[in-house]
């Protein structure tokens, strides 16, 4: 059976835009999608101060030949937003972004991502799975999807395992999701990747970091479990984060229960943070996130 398509949209184009607020920057940005031919069908803007504060946009539009128009419209919003000194990205809304997954022995949230592609929920492609572990291979050829086996280096120094999935990603993915990757990726690793990464972890950051933190929570008789989105940086689990979600739970749950019940949050939260970053809904402001 043929899967359906992700939710694309032809002729489609989104900017991003951000920098220091100035009068005149919507009236600018909408006269120039005018100019060009566009028609604008999403406009999102925030800025946390009018009087000179950080600013930031999105504008998704409409223009019938985009990708042959595009080297012109680009020329036309550095002239439009160069004079306001502010930074631009401009995406073509019909081409899917590609993204890799690692994963290791839990599945729960890969094989999320793996299904939701398939129905065409989100507007990327899996080029490939890299797992440290062989547990979930057939799981994910089955999905069609190209399925790499790196196993892990015993001891503190990683770079030989990093190499080769260096090897696997660099030139080939748009962005990285770990989806329950129980691996920690070196500076030097994220550096040379130069793709963003997004990572689940399965509470509200930091509490309950480490092993078994269902137990842990049990342990402390915790009246909410949650789990949080986050871009990986060098700093452990210090990334912006992207969406966190949380549910209720009684002192009657086991920890088989919350670990139940985690893997639920832990699946939505993730694929979220995934259809929003597919979607250039995120703007990264040094250690937060704007989420329009």
């Amino acid at each position: 059976m043929t899967s359906p398509a992700p939710q694309l949209h032809p002729a489609h184009a989104c900017l991003i835009v951000h920098g220091k607020d100035t009068p005149g920057i919507i009236a600018a940005v909408s006269a120039m999608i005018t100019r060009i031919g566009g028609n604008i069908v999403a406009f999102d803007q925030y800025s946390d101060d009018p009087r000179g504060g950080a600013y930031f946009q999105r504008v998704v539009f409409h223009r019938p030949d985009f990708a042959a128009a595009r080297p012109q419209i680009e020329a036309e919003i550095a002239a439009t937003l160069d004079p306001f000194e502010l930074e631009w990205s401009l995406t073509d809304q019909s081409v899917p972004k590609r993204m890799a997954i690692l994963a290791s022995k839990q599945d729960h949230c890969l094989l999320d991502l793996l299904w939701r592609n398939r129905r065409g929920e989100l507007p990327t492609t899996i080029p490939m799975v890299i797992s440290n572990h062989t547990t979930s291979a057939e799981d994910v050829r089955s999905f069609g999807v190209p399925f790499f086996h790196v196993p892990s280096v015993s001891g503190p120094d990683k770079s030989a395992s990093e190499a080769k999935i260096l090897e696997l990603l660099k030139g080939n993915v748009d962005f990285v999701v770990l989806a329950r990757y129980m691996q920690i990726l070196s500076p030097e690793f994220l550096e040379q990747l130069g793709v963003p990464v997004i990572n689940i972890h399965h509470s509200f950051l930091p509490a309950f970091i480490g092993a078994e933190p269902y137990r842990k929570a049990k342990e402390r008789g915790v009246k909410l479990i949650g789990a949080t989105s986050h871009y990986v940086t060098g700093d452990l689990d210090e990334g912006p984060i992207i969406e966190q979600d949380t549910i209720r739970v009684t002192h009657a749950d086991t920890t088989e229960e919350l670990v139940r019940r985690g893997a639920d949050v832990e699946r939505q939260v993730l694929s979220r943070a995934v259809r929003w970053h597919a979607e250039d809904r995120i703007i990264r402001h040094g250690n937060h996130t704007i989420v329009f």
